[in-house]
């Protein structure tokens, strides 16, 4: 699936920046069911993980109640140029990565 990454291109170092996300995931809660009665399996992403130069700065645990299409801004500190790793796993072996660089000065 798709996912937009909106990470700063430059930062000052001790500048605190927002970090936001959005994936593309249908997001099925496993409580629906079909015309014919039968329950719609549950397809939901269940974790989030954001990596700084390889260090976890932010995660998250998702549940059936998020939203299609799940939508997470969280804030990091500039400390150095580098690269954040952004993980999303869920149900029924859903892996899903991206990757944004950032140089701080």
């Amino acid at each position: 699936m798709a996912a937009l990454i909106n990470v700063p291109a430059k930062a000052r170092r001790g500048d605190i920046i927002e970090i936001r996300t959005l994936t593309s995931h249908i997001m099925e809660t496993g409580f629906r069911h079909t015309a014919d009665g039968k329950l719609v399996p549950r397809d939901i992403i269940t974790s989030f993980t954001c990596r700084y130069n390889g260090a976890e700065i932010f995660r998250a645990d998702l549940f059936p109640a998020i939203a299609a299409n799940p939508y997470l801004s969280f804030f990091a500190v500039a400390k150095e140029s580098g690269r954040f790793e952004f993980e999303w796993i869920g149900d029924n072996g859903y892996s899903s990565t991206a990757s944004a660089s950032i140089i701080v000065e």
